[in-house]
Order: structure tokens, then sequence, then C-alpha cells
């Protein structure tokens, strides 16, 4: 049954103008520009705003490209400027944009305050994408990013709500920073947390599955995740029968390949294939090692690759996770920071995958790891339900519903 935002004659949704922000590092501008396909490829006139370094990308999927501000924002003796400084300093460069595309209406990444604000301030509403698991959490949840997985007791919850006063302090903070910046582009204050996310509509591009129970308020909806990848070639795995293990690094934590070296050393004397990048970080110091039933490539497309993959060894960011798990892949993940603890906390409570301490990154941990997904079917059987999930359920098409949904509620007349 079509939504509200259908057209009276053959149910297709009308053109929307959407301006879309997102951070330009790859774990947010990808699902972004993700849904910005899905939109455009509805038919909508889709402006999106990021760095530099995806114009050619964004333009290829259809959409009109602009240049986001690219400020340092953490705190330095040559240029100090503080995140939500940079934000409001970015929000005013951003209102000419507004003016011009008119938008109506806005999705801002989540990590991204600016075009939120700007958008507020010019009265266009405003959708928040989370291209993770929802950073919120609920009585009884651990701390988010921590790594610690929900508690399967009364005691356990009970422990982290003897922690939420602490846990309070820093979003009582947090929520006058925001502030702070709101009222320096005019904007009233907010009394509730989380005020970076909007009350309106919020997208959440996980899993379902790697969201802890809980009851979402009616404005958030966990659409599935928001999937995109650059254009490359193919690469060929090593050849023969055994399981194939792909080694995908994170592209911009563990310098010194630590993961990538500790997989190699570990799975040399294992039957099985292994496929591993360096993501054009060429390896520095040391050689790597190069086993006998390796091949090491700079660079490898994922949805190509991880399909053919059993196993894929990473370090937890979200966008690798879920593209293994709709591979079919389970996954040994090894944090390096942030929300990869999260992401590896998320993979072992949903039972699809193992996770690795990132002190353990050594070639006995990892060969113990991926020994144990082989032998251990339910956790491939799990992931490959994933997968299953998502060829019946498609994350672009659901979002751009949700957010088409959302323009036209606002266009219906007031009741009498």
């Amino acid at each position: 049954m079509p939504g509200p935002a259908a057209a009276a004659g053959g149910g297709r949704p009308r053109a929307l103008r959407i301006l879309l922000g997102a951070f330009g590092d790859p774990g947010h501008a990808f699902p972004m520009i993700a849904l910005g396909s899905a939109l455009a490829g509805r038919g909508h006139q889709v402006t999106l705003q990021t760095w530099r370094r995806w114009r050619e990308d964004v333009e290829a999927a259809g959409m009109r490209f602009e240049a986001a501000p690219e400020y340092e924002v953490f705190p330095r003796r040559d240029r100090p400027l503080k995140p939500y400084a940079a934000a409001v300093r970015a929000a005013r460069e951003m209102a000419p944009l507004i003016a011009e595309v008119a938008p109506e209406v806005l999705v801002a990444d989540i990590l991204t305050a600016a075009p939120a604000l700007a958008g507020e301030r010019a009265g266009v509403p405003v959708v928040t994408l989370i291209p993770h698991v929802h950073p919120g959490g609920a009585p009884g949840f651990p701390l988010y990013s921590l790594g610690a997985r929900l508690p399967r007791t009364a005691a356990g919850r009970g422990l982290w709500r003897t922690l939420e006063p602490r846990m309070r302090a820093g979003l009582h903070r947090g929520r006058d920073e925001l502030n702070e910046a709101r009222a320096r582009m005019g904007l009233p204050a907010l009394e509730r947390f989380h005020g970076g996310i909007s009350d309106q509509l919020c997208l959440v591009a996980t899993f379902p599955q790697f969201e802890y129970p809980r009851r979402w308020p009616s404005h958030t909806h966990v659409v599935g995740p928001l999937m995109w990848e650059q254009p490359a070639e193919d690469v060929e795995p090593p050849p023969g029968g055994e399981p194939l293990v792909l080694v995908a690094p994170s592209t911009s934590q563990d310098r010194e390949h630590r993961l990538l070296r500790a997989a190699l050393a570990g799975l040399e004397d294992l039957p099985v294939r292994v496929l591993a990048t360096w993501n054009r970080r060429p390896p520095t110091g040391r050689p790597l090692p190069a086993p006998a039933n390796a091949k090491v490539v700079e660079w490898v497309r994922y949805s190509t690759a991880m399909p053919q993959a059993d196993v894929v060894i990473c370090h937890g960011g979200h966008g690798t996770v879920v593209r293994a798990l709709a591979s079919g892949c389970a996954v040994v993940a090894c944090p390096a920071e942030g929300d990869m603890n999260e992401n590896a906390a998320r993979l072992d409570w949903a039972g699809v995958g193992v996770r690795i301490p990132r002190r353990w990154a050594t070639p006995r941990a990892v060969r113990l790891a991926v020994e144990r997904v082989l032998a251990e079917p339910e956790i491939s059987s799990r992931a490959r339900g994933l997968a299953d999930w998502l060829r019946v359920n498609d994350p672009g098409r659901h979002a751009s519903e949700l957010v088409e949904e959302f323009v036209a509620e606002r266009r219906l007349p007031a009741a009498v």
C-alpha cells in the first residue's frame, strides 16, 4: 500500500528537493552516498555536501555535489577550534546553499552537526542518519563504545543502573555544549539529551539483529545497513578448495598493520586460503609475512570478494562488519578504537562472530579465533541468516520511503 507521499495517479512519489550532509570519513560518507543514490534513483533532486574527495563518486551516483568545510576540529596550538565552534562556523557558511537549494527536507549524518543546525535555523525539517548502531542507551544497558555486552542477568543490569548517574554527567556536558552552539545560531535550548539526533525522524542504518532489544520511539526506525563502495577491479583469491579467509583491516587505524601481520603469520599453517589487503596504505618497516597459502593485494572490492569468503578478519568498523554479514560471512573482529569496540560486542552478542581484544592481536589469537569459527558452524549459519534478511529487506528503499512519508505528512492539512 503506497504511503502518503505517493502521487494520486501511479503511486510514485513526486520529486522532492533533498539536501544531505555527511562527515567525510568513509564510515559516514558511504552510508549517506548509499541513501542519496537510492533517493536519486527514485527521481528526487538530491544534493550531498561532504568532503571534496568524494565529488566524482557523488556525481556518478546521480547527485549534485557540494564541498563541505573541512576544519581542524581538535584543539591545536596553531589552530585551536573546538568541535561545536567548527559546527557553528560551518552552519553559517551553509546558509547560502540552503537558500539556493530550498530543500524540502535535510538529512544530516549524526556526526555532522552543521547541516542540522543550519537546516533548523532555516526552518527546514531535519532527519538524522545514524550509520551504525544507535548510541543512545536504555536502563540497564552498558555504556556505548566500551565494548561491554548487554548483561544477561538482573544483577548485571543493576550494576549498569548504578553507573547511570556518572553516565548522565557526560550527557549533561554534551547537552550544554550543544545548547551553547544552538544559542550562537539563534536557536532555543533543548532539554532532552542526544539533541543532535532529530526527534522528528531518525534512520538507524544497521541490522535490527545488532540492536539490543528496546522500545523505540515512533520517530526512530532501524532500516538496515546502507552500503556503498568505490568502484574497483575484482581480485581473484588464491586457488584451491579450502575455506577462504579475507583479511580486511581498517583504512584509518592500525598504521603498523599489526592485525594484518598477525593474521598472515597465524593462518600460515592452517588448511585455509587467505586473501588480504593493505588498503592502499603501504606497509613500512619490516616486510609483511608471505605464507604460501596467502595472497596480499593493495585493495579488495568487498562486494565481490566477501561472498566468496567463509570468514572475514577486520578491526570492527561498522561498514566492513555489515558488508561481511550481508555476504553471509562470519566475522573475527579485533577492535582498534571508537565504535569498533561496540560493533565487536554486538557481533559477539548476536553470535555471528568472534572478537579479539586489541591487546591480543597476535598470530596465536587470530588462529584460535578462525579455528573456532570454522569449528562452530552455528556462527556461520547465523551470519547467513542476516544475509537472508537483507535479501528480502531493502534498506535504501525503506529509508527513502520514510523520508518521502516524512515530507508528505508535513504537507497534510491540519485536522479541523
